[in-house]
């Protein structure tokens, strides 16, 4: 394979994607609604097209002389929406020949529809990787280490030596960092072995959120300490610090931000808890340790 057409690629998760991608040495074109708005510095490398999610035409044109797909795409609270991206992309693919088509969740998916719109529309866009009759890989990543970067979650940490998130003191995570998540999607479209699989990733470490607040009190020498949000409570705080309320809508992104912490909480054992070293071997992807992914990040004061 040669050319990878990217769907997400000037994302958080599309970017250490292109970046694996480039490194390893594949022509990559990225799907873009404004192709206008890429920086110079990441477009560069690679070529854009315009498509949009919802015009089958525009993709098939997008996916003509390309050998496979790799996607990371937005949730999206409505399951036929889901549902239609996922038709309309394998679609094209098939009808222009593609071989294979890599999928990441950017989430636990569970086996099978447990009422969460996110949830069950990641599903229907699995689905349509069955039909297709191209070769698929799914990969199902768990919760991400790089959340705790963001304008959200890092303040937090920074500020008031708290690491604060809306998972219960006794949900065991393996959190992933983005880069491994880039590494793992293009191990499974490289592998000729990998023709109809779905694979749970997560990180080499399944840690409660006390263990994580170690972490991080071990890197940054100084004590931090685990705060367990409710879901509700911190989805109300995303809506505030993205449109001044704490009031949201339950079909919203922060109503579904709370809906999937909620489910997780919930279950036992906990659906976030992976046993890597299998999905290691079989990728041959070497892991980033908690530890050491907090010291490639600054945690100063702002």
């Amino acid at each position: 394979m040669n050319k990878i057409l990217v769907y997400g690629a000037s994302g958080d998760q599309g970017v250490p994607l292109v970046n694996v991608l480039l490194e390893k040495g594949y022509k990559v074109r990225a799907v873009t609604r404004n192709p206008s708005e890429y920086n110079d510095d990441f477009s560069k490398n690679i070529e854009t097209i315009r498509a949009d999610l919802f015009d089958l035409e525009s993709l098939m044109v997008a996916s003509d002389g390309v050998d496979a797909i790799a996607m990371n795409l937005p949730f999206v609270f409505d399951k036929a929406t889901a549902k239609q991206w996922g038709e309309n992309i394998t679609k094209a693919g098939a009808k222009m020949g593609v071989k294979k088509i890599v999928f990441n969740t950017s989430c636990y998916v569970a086996p099978k529809d447990n009422g969460l719109e996110a949830h069950d529309g990641r599903r229907e866009i699995e689905r349509c990787m069955e039909e297709s009759g191209m070769e698929y890989v799914v990969i199902r990543s768990v919760v991400f280490m790089d959340n705790l970067t963001r304008f959200w979650s890092k303040p937090s940490i920074t500020n008031n030596n708290t690491f604060a998130y809306p998972c219960s003191p006794e949900l065991k995570i393996s959190w992933i960092c983005l880069d491994d998540v880039a590494a793992f999607m293009v191990a499974a479209l490289s592998n000729n072995n990998f023709k109809r699989d779905k694979i749970l990733v997560g990180g080499p470490e399944v840690l409660l959120g006390d263990e994580v607040a170690k972490k991080f009190t071990k890197v940054l020498g100084r004590e931090i300490t685990f705060s367990s949000l409710k879901p509700e409570n911190f989805a109300g705080s995303m809506s505030k610090l993205v449109t001044g309320s704490e009031v949201y809508e339950d079909q919203s992104i922060y109503g579904g931000m709370a809906a999937f912490y909620s489910w997780y909480n919930e279950q036992n054992p906990s659906p976030l808890a992976v046993d890597m070293d299998p999905v290691y071997k079989m990728l041959g992807v070497k892991p980033t340790y908690f530890e050491d992914w907090i010291k490639k990040h600054n945690w100063d004061r702002v």
